[in-house]
């Protein structure tokens, strides 16, 4: 296939797919958030933390015991994906636990997962 069969040679305008999506766009912040989530999702080591998270509520020295890593690393990054709601903690005594924050981030990186699988 050469470059150019990717290319659209029409002059029509599809009205009604256009005017459909216009209607439906949502606002500008709504696309700030969604390019953030991915952004925060786009680093390999928070990646691993969702992966063990998405298994298992886990405290940072389970995480860290999982991905070979120091405390304060795997500290650094849950503090990150909190902030971003991408995870939440509960506390028992003086322990914190760690688990994804709803069935939305789970299911977006399951399907991440089952996608990238699929393309092998």
């Amino acid at each position: 296939m050469s470059r150019n069969e990717f290319i659209c040679d029409c002059n029509v305008i599809h009205q009604e797919a256009v005017d459909n999506t216009i209607k439906n766009m949502p606002e500008e912040d709504i696309f700030n958030k969604l390019a953030e989530f991915f952004k925060i999702l786009g680093d390999t080591t928070r990646v691993k933390i969702l992966f063990a998270l998405d298994r298992n509520e886990m405290c940072v020295c389970d995480i860290a015991n999982v991905l070979g890593m120091s405390k304060s690393s795997i500290s650094h990054q849950l503090g990150t994906l909190r902030r971003s709601g991408i995870v939440k903690c509960r506390k028992s005594g003086k322990e914190v636990f760690y688990m994804l924050d709803d069935e939305h981030v789970k299911e977006v990186f399951e399907i991440g997962i089952e996608h990238i699988e699929h393309k092998k």
